[in-house]
């Protein structure tokens, strides 16, 4: 949890515990869709 809000706002703007959750996985998404171009592609061998 620490390292998420410092790579984006530092603080969580919801006070419902509930609610912080589903802010956290919005900003886990954007960290993806940053990190993903960056990622190797990696083929299935069978």
């Amino acid at each position: 949890m620490f390292r998420i809000k410092k790579l984006f706002e530092g603080t969580l703007n919801l006070r419902n515990p509930n609610t912080q959750i589903s802010e956290t996985y919005s900003m886990i998404k954007r960290l993806n869709k940053l990190i993903e171009p960056s990622m190797p592609k990696a083929k299935v061998i069978i």
